[in-house]
């Protein structure tokens, strides 16, 4: 069952999150009130020490959780990177350094 932050508080409390990720209880208000933006780091710790109730996707859905967990579609079929040739010099020591 998935739930965000603070519903699972409901029901557990803010200290003894905090105490699991080794932060203060003020901070996990932070993060409950939005006053503070959870790092993605933080997102994967509060995952495990919910043990899975509260997803990182629903705290930062703004996150590519799909890409970093590399549960991400393959893009076998996409064309490879390319990248741009080099640039031609411009200035006299961009000129002065290539002749060099």
């Amino acid at each position: 069952m998935r739930m965000q932050l603070k519903n699972y508080l409901q029901t557990h409390t803010q200290a003894a999150l905090a105490r699991a990720l080794g932060v203060t209880p003020g901070a996990v208000s932070q993060w409950v009130s939005g006053e503070t933006k959870l790092t993605a780091e933080r997102c994967i710790q509060i995952e495990r020490a919910t043990l899975g109730q509260v997803r990182c996707e629903d705290l930062r859905p703004d996150v590519d959780w799909a890409y970093l967990r590399g549960t991400a579609p393959c893009a076998d079929d996409a064309p490879p990177l390319t990248t741009a040739p080099a640039a031609e010099p411009t200035t006299q020591t961009e000129q002065g350094v290539a002749n060099a």
